[in-house]
């Protein structure tokens, strides 16, 4: 099996992670400089090019989900790890034709300036602030949790400092550089990210010859050729239809994304930049596909499971198999820097929400002086950035896969309906837009607790663990060997149900997390030789006296295990099943958002509102009176 070093401090790791830290303060203390008004504060003073709004975009957008989970999908799962890659790019067409040029006329610094544009302002603002936070607090939970894990592995750092060291840096960019800070972070991530992933897409097919059948044979070879078809990770065409709605939909519903075309000078600006953003974006994630594929067949899915179940150190440890100890420290360096970016956006999408639509559009009822709103913005940065590290450390160990998605479905049923509805439709009233906004964050919301994702995987986790087992270990046990009546086993057979038996003893001990620490200790006294180099003896013996330890210990306490950890839960727990059964709620919430908003729309004519339509429309359209 091929050897990691992550998992230990890696000092090159450290070195350039360093190097990007003292970089990006230098640009926040450059930037601190240029922060005076809430213009600068929120949107960079709107002097960002189009060009580079669009690296920002990408950068803003890229998160560790993309890096590292599409990759870990792919190297896992296969085909099916392209509906993420898929989902999350086809968004930006609806962003670019359907958000952007309105977004940016009508609005001045949250995308409830567009929804309250002619609507009653403090019911529009308190509610999406509401939707804007949820989203915003959920996807920093994921991202702090990402950070934390990602950086004790590859630093050898505990989790908890971790997730502090990104918090204050974080806390620190939005703080003293608003968002000309944030964007400069993000460019800079952006071009480093595309960087190393094209280098590392570059030695990847160098090893099969520059040829993507190779790399595509030798990946059926070792998996079989349902890893390369569909239905290896959602089995039902409504999920995956769900899911791909959530995906898509939900891109254009997400704060801290649509803040950033209120960055650039002009609607023309904002169309580019998205184009840019597409490019880059698509880009990148045909770029994750191959890491996937070439993780899966260079590393292999055993070790790329060892480090991680969750596949999400696939990438990293693909580059440590191509380009050894300095490619895999530049590259961890890129991923927290991929977090920090992100987690930067996210918080001033929250400030600002809290700030500009709490504070001045609901409290102080519009009027409202720019240093006391920039302060109460700064406050609600750090406010938001205490919050996310405690969150963080609490949901440490958890499975968190459950608020990306949490995240994209409420953005999608809870920003994007009533956003949309806003912009097209005419007859939307105040009551329609707080109902479809309200309804969306809470159907989003309680469809995705009572899913398997939370109400099995996290919920009920310990009887779910507990049933995977014995299920696991019934079907190794169907496969045992058994001899006819006056026969005895050949030594293949016997052979075999000792391999069977240790397998299904594995399996039991991963239910202890003390006793399966305690094998992985003594795994690690394992001698290894170089490929084509036989063991000493001496190291051969040692070899012995670990795997005879290790096989003791499988002896000996999987019985106990299996009694007190996984009969005692069986006998008296059910399997969990789904009150919910799709994993992502997003066709049902979001479709309970749009017919909501409707339905109050036309039960309640708004005539100040319709009048104000057609002012609406000629300003989202050709810009007169756009914010400058």
């Amino acid at each position: 099996m091929q050897e990691t070093i992550i998992g230990q401090y890696n000092p090159i790791a450290v070195m350039f992670f360093l190097l990007f830290v003292i970089s990006t303060l230098g640009i926040t203390y450059w930037a601190a400089k240029r922060t005076r008004t809430t213009k600068d504060f929120y949107a960079a003073g709107r002097s960002v090019t189009g060009f580079q709004n669009g690296l920002a975009l990408a950068g803003d957008y890229m998160s560790a989900a993309s890096f590292l989970g599409i990759a870990g999908l792919v190297s896992t799962k296969g085909y099916d790890g392209l509906i993420y890659s898929v989902g999350w790019l086809v968004g930006w067409p609806i962003i670019m034709f359907l958000i952007s040029e309105p977004l940016r006329n009508l609005g001045k610094y949250t995308f409830a300036d567009v929804v309250a544009y002619r609507l009653n302002q403090r019911p529009i603002r308190a509610a999406a602030a509401a939707g804007s936070l949820v989203v915003v607090l959920t996807y920093l939970i994921a991202q702090m949790v990402g950070a934390g894990t990602l950086i004790k592995l590859m630093f050898g750092i505990p989790f908890e400092v971790a997730v502090l060291v990104v918090g204050t840096l974080m806390i620190s960019y939005v703080l003293f550089g608003g968002m000309i800070a944030t964007t400069w972070v993000q460019i800079i991530k952006a071009g480093l990210l595309l960087g190393g992933a094209t280098i590392l897409v570059l030695m990847t097919l160098y090893h099969f010859g520059f040829s993507y059948g190779e790399l595509f044979k030798q990946a059926e070879a070792l998996y079989t050729n349902k890893f390369l078809e569909p239905g290896g990770l959602v089995t039902s065409p409504l999920d995956a239809f769900s899911l791909g709605l959530a995906l898509m939909f939900g891109t254009a519903g997400l704060p801290h994304i649509l803040m950033r075309f209120y960055t650039v000078p002009d609607a023309r600006a904002a169309r580019k930049s998205v184009f840019y953003a597409t490019g880059f974006i698509g880009y990148f994630y045909i770029l994750t596909v191959t890491i996937g594929f070439g993780a899966a067949v260079i590393v292999g899915q055993k070790l790329i499971m060892s480090i991680d179940k969750g596949g999400n150190m696939a990438g990293p440890l693909l580059a440590e198999a191509l380009g050894g100890n300095l490619f895999l420290g530049f590259l961890a360096a890129v991923a927290f820097a991929t977090i920090l970016a992100v987690v930067s956006g996210l918080t001033l999408a929250g400030a600002s929400a809290f700030s500009h639509d709490l504070f001045v559009g609901v409290i102080r009822r519009g009027v409202a002086a720019e240093k006391e709103e920039v302060k109460v913005a700064k406050i609600a940065t750090v406010g938001l950035g205490i919050t996310a590290m405690l969150l963080g450390i609490l949901f440490k160990g958890q499975n968190v896969a459950f608020l990306v998605g949490l995240t994209f479905a409420i953005a999608a049923s809870a920003n994007f309906p009533a956003l949309a509805m806003s912009i097209m439709w005419k007859k939307f009233t105040t009551k329609g837009a707080v109902a479809s906004i309200y309804t969306g964050l809470t159907v989003a919301t309680v469809l995705l607790i009572l899913s398997p994702t939370v109400w099995v995987d996290i919920v009920h986790k310990n009887e779910k663990a507990a049933w995977d087992i014995k299920e696991k270990v019934e079907k190794i046990n169907k496969d045992l060997k058994i001899a006819a009546p006056g026969q005895t086993l050949t030594l293949e057979d016997e052979a075999a149900n000792r391999k069977l038996e240790k397998d299904a003893a594995t399996e039991i001990i991963a239910a202890d997390i003390a006793v399966k620490g305690k094998i992985d200790t003594l795994k690690k006294g394992l001698k290894t030789a170089p490929e084509g180099v036989i063991l000493s003896p001496a190291d051969a013996d040692n070899n012995k006296q670990v795997n005879d330890q290790i096989d003791q210990m499988l002896v000996t306490e999987s019985p106990r295990i299996y009694r007190e950890k996984v009969e005692a839960v069986t006998s008296v727990s059910p399997k969990p099943q789904p009150i919910f059964p799709l994993k992502n709620p997003g066709i049902f919430s979001m479709g309970a958002a749009f017919l909501v908003g409707i339905l109050f729309s036309l039960m309640s004519r708004e005539k100040e509102a319709e009048a104000k339509y057609e002012d609406e429309k000629i300003r989202s359209c050709i810009g007169i009176g756009a914010e400058d």
